[in-house]
């Protein structure tokens, strides 16, 4: 009897130790997933998944200065980690559009992040498609679900006044940083 106790506790055992549990990277960005956010958390979430930050909310005013569904999340000392963007305003069943990625601790698994540089995305992606606008360059990243601007002072001068030159990767320096890091997620 004691033999079958000590096989059921080391098989016990055995088992509880393989059962790892991996816990989320609250700072991982992947495919449909930025940190403890994913594409399908909905706004009335939020509170739960930052509870230990803060969540404040631009107000509705002037629409031209600034949209009523964006969702800013702060550490508790004060920084802004990420700006979020509600498919639908003022509705707490909205799932989250896109997120702006402001803090360096968000990263891909090949480490780019807010402060990378255009080197950074170059090698480790394909870059699907670049725009030229007013004043930066949009590259775009398919893979990742990601856009980064990069502001036109860091391209050669031909670029920098005109949107009708079509920018290519090779245009662009090797060491030009990266301005904004968004995530876009498609609607399910």
């Amino acid at each position: 009897m004691t033999n079958n106790f000590f096989q059921i506790l080391l098989i016990s055992i055995l088992f509880f130790s393989c059962q790892k549990e991996v816990e989320q990277d609250p700072f991982e960005i992947s495919n449909n997933r930025v940190g403890l956010l994913t594409n399908e958390v909905k706004v009335h979430q939020l509170d739960s998944i930052f509870a230990n930050d803060s969540i404040a909310k631009r107000v509705s005013g002037d629409q031209f200065l600034s949209a009523s569904n964006e969702i800013e999340i702060y550490e508790k000392g004060g920084e802004k980690l990420l700006v979020l963007e509600a498919r639908k305003e003022s509705d707490p069943t909205s799932t989250i559009g896109s997120i702006q990625i402001l803090d360096p601790r968000y990263k891909t698994a090949t480490g780019l992040s807010s402060n990378s540089i255009f080197k950074d995305v170059k090698d480790a992606y394909s870059i699907s498609k670049i725009n030229n606008t007013l004043s930066t360059a949009v590259v775009f990243v398919d893979s990742i679900q990601a856009y980064f601007t990069i502001d036109k002072k860091e391209l050669p001068r031909d670029f920098q006044y005109t949107t009708d030159i079509k920018i290519e990767a090779s245009h662009i320096p090797d060491s030009a940083k990266i301005k904004h890091f968004w995530i876009s997620w498609n609607e399910n």
